[in-house]
C-alpha cells in the first residue's frame, strides 16, 4: 500500500486549516486517514506549522512520501534533514551523537531566523499602526484648521461689514450739524419793534 503524507482540510469557507496526516495515496484529499501528525494554520503571520516530528521521521523511513507542500513544511522544521542524517547513521558514515549535534546546530541558527521574522514582522506592525495613528491625527488637525479657518473668515467679514457701516455713518452724522448751522446762519433777522412815543400833555392841564 502506497503511503503518503499530505494535507487535509478543514475549518470555514476562506479560514481553512489544514492538518497533516498521513493517507493511503488512493483515499480522497479529505477522507480517511491512518496517523495525524501535525497541522498547518495558514492565517497566521508567519504560518503556524506544528508537527509531531519524531512521527513524521518514523513514516519516512518507512517510505512514507509527502507532497510538496509538506516536505516544504517538514523541511523547514528541520525533519528532512534529520532524515538524511539518520540515514548516514544508519549507514555508519556518522555517529548518532554527530547527527545529533548537526541537528541542534540546525535548530538553533533556524530558532534564531525565525525569532528574528517574527520580530520584523512585529516591528512592520507596529510601525504601520502608528504611521496610521499620526495619519489619523494630522487629518483631524487639518479638519480642525479648517473649521478654525472658516469661523475666522466669517468673524473677518462680520467686522469688515461693521467697519463699513460705521465708516458710511460718520460722513452723515458731521454733515448734519453743518447743515444745520448754515441753516441758521441764513435765517433773516427780525425787525427791531419801535418803542411807542409818548402822546403830548395836553396844554390845560400845564396850564392848570
Amino acid at each position: 500500500m502506497a503511503v503518503k503524507i499530505r494535507l487535509a482540510r478543514r475549518g470555514r469557507k476562506k479560514m481553512a486549516i489544514y492538518d497533516v496526516v498521513v493517507a493511503d495515496a488512493r483515499a480522497p484529499r479529505d477522507g480517511r486517514f491512518i496517523e495525524k501528525i501535525g497541522s498547518y494554520n495558514p492565517n497566521t503571520d508567519p504560518a503556524t506549522i506544528s508537527i509531531n516530528n519524531d512521527r513524521a521521521l518514523k513514516w519516512l523511513l518507512n517510505g512514507a512520501q509527502p507532497t510538496d507542500t509538506v516536505k516544504a513544511m517538514l523541511s523547514y522544521r528541520g525533519v528532512m534533514l534529520k532524515k538524511h542524517l539518520q540515514i548516514g547513521v544508519l549507514k555508519e558514515a556518522i555517529t548518532q551523537e554527530q547527527a545529533d549535534e548537526k541537528f541542534q546546530a540546525w535548530l538553533d541558527t533556524k530558532e534564531q531566523a525565525i525569532a528574528s521574522k517574527v520580530d520584523k514582522i512585529t516591528q512592520a506592525k507596529d510601525s504601520a499602526k502608528k504611521e496610521a495613528f499620526e495619519a489619523e491625527v494630522a487629518k483631524n488637525q487639518a479638519r480642525l484648521d479648517a473649521i478654525k479657518k472658516r469661523e475666522d473668515d466669517a468673524a473677518a467679514e462680520v467686522a469688515a461689514a461693521e467697519a463699513e457701516a460705521k465708516a458710511a455713518a460718520a460722513p452723515a452724522a458731521e454733515e448734519a450739524p453743518a447743515e444745520a448751522t448754515e441753516a441758521a446762519a441764513e435765517a433773516p433777522e427780525a425787525p427791531a419793534e419801535e418803542a411807542p412815543e409818548a402822546p403830548a400833555a395836553e396844554e390845560g392841564e400845564d396850564k392848570a
